[in-house]
């Protein structure tokens, strides 16, 4: 059985190679059969928003939407909790099935055993 893993993305389209990079490990982890958890912090609280997910333009990349979408399919997506009051964001903005949560649930989640963390 695979790992769990939490991706933690701390940038949106100003680093569009990254976040990039970042949504597509998770996708593929969940696409291998792994328990993902996606955690976007700064601008990529973006990322989780309905009707907001940036278009990163990248050539040979698949879109950023379809990514999150893969990931809140198969894993888990939450923002932030400083990084949404600070752009005035509640759940009722995100798309169906992120949350907002804090430093402690990250912390919490990354300290279980098997847990494998990323931070792009």
């Amino acid at each position: 059985m695979p790992r769990s893993l939490a991706v933690k993305l701390t940038c949106g389209a100003e680093a569009a190679e990254r976040a990039n990079q970042a949504l597509t490990v998770a996708a593929s982890a969940v696409a291998a059969g792994a328990d993902v958890s996606l955690w976007l912090t700064g601008e990529a609280v973006w990322f989780g928003v309905r009707d907001r997910c940036p278009d990163l333009g990248l050539e040979h990349a698949s879109p950023a939407a379809t990514l999150v979408e893969a990931v809140r399919a198969g894993g888990s997506v939450t923002v932030c909790s400083q990084c949404a009051a600070r752009r005035s964001l509640t759940e009722a903005d995100l798309v169906d099935g992120a949350r907002i949560a804090g430093a402690v649930a990250f912390t919490e989640l990354v300290l279980r055993d098997g847990v494998q963390a990323l931070v792009y």
